[in-house]
């Protein structure tokens, strides 16, 4: 049975769900947790930026194509991919 899900694409629905934050960082007043979360057997890059405006939280979940074997791996480039997000298109991002 296992063999048709994994040729059928019948994958356990936690496997693809993101985590809690892995890191975090603060980066020109925004907040960027790493939250990839593993799919078929590697790490998906995956993350989310916030920010307080006007008394409210406000984020943006984004998702990458990148896949990584470890999951440390993962993390450190999905920060790295939030900073160039969060210098590229600031508060925009929440519109």
């Amino acid at each position: 049975m296992s063999f048709f899900k994994s040729l059928f694409g019948g994958r356990k629905a936690e496997e693809e769900k993101p985590a809690g934050p892995v890191k975090s960082i603060e980066h020109n007043g925004f907040t960027i947790h790493a939250t990839p979360y593993q799919d078929g057997g590697q790490y998906q890059l995956c993350g989310v930026i916030e920010k307080v405006i006007d008394g409210e939280t406000k984020s943006h979940r984004f998702i990458r194509a990148d896949r990584f074997p470890g999951q440390a791996e993962a993390a450190d480039f999905t920060l790295v991919k939030g900073q160039q997000i969060v210098d590229m298109e600031g508060e925009r991002i929440f519109r």
